[in-house]
């Protein structure tokens, strides 16, 4: 299916949700929602189109480095696959090389493949470090997300301002002592 069938399909659908909610979808201000909505649901799961691993080995580079790499603070925004809401928040990675360093700006753009798809966050999680280990080979990565759920903020039980931590990990992170620096350089 083509760009142009997807939003056609999607504006039909958005045009009949709004009728079953109550809505006149001919309203002045809702005529062009159809539209709208489906060219951005489009733009917001435009992560399953691309590929991760290719985008992190797009920019490999040998080097005898073998000490962590942190890229920290990476912004991202993502959908509830549960309610379709959004989740947002930082993502930090870090990885040890194994005779390959990456070009940093892929690491975001990973992310950002990722975080374009419906999810929860302990499976964006697992994601990202396990490509970072597949793409690179590296000693150990490691990933933490920090986020916030508007499936929890705006329906539901409706606590403000609570935060979900989640971390996953491989190779020498599994060491308590590597796990500990990690943290100490994301919070320090």
């Amino acid at each position: 299916m083509n760009r142009e069938e997807q939003i056609e399909l999607l504006k039909k659908t958005c045009r009949q949700s709004l009728e079953v909610i109550g809505e006149d979808p001919e309203r002045e201000g809702l005529v062009k929602t159809p539209e709208r909505m489906a060219k951005s649901f489009l733009e917001l799961t435009k992560g399953y189109s691309m590929d991760p691993i290719a985008t992190l080995q797009s920019a490999m580079f040998q080097e005898e480095y073998d000490q962590m790499v942190v890229v920290k603070d990476i912004e991202f925004y993502s959908l509830c696959e549960h309610h379709i809401l959004p989740f947002f928040g930082k993502v930090h990675v870090a990885y040890i090389p194994n005779g390959r360093i990456v070009g940093l700006s892929k690491i975001p753009r990973m992310v950002d493949i990722f975080s374009h798809r419906l999810q929860v966050q302990e499976h964006l999680t697992k994601q990202i470090c396990e490509c970072v280990q597949q793409a690179l080979a590296p000693l150990g990565a490691i990933v933490m997300i920090e986020a916030q759920h508007l499936c929890m903020q705006m329906r539901g039980v409706e606590k403000q301002g609570s935060t979900t931590t989640t971390i996953y990990y491989t190779g020498v992170f599994e060491n308590n002592e590597k796990r500990k620096e990690f943290l100490s350089m994301v919070k320090g």
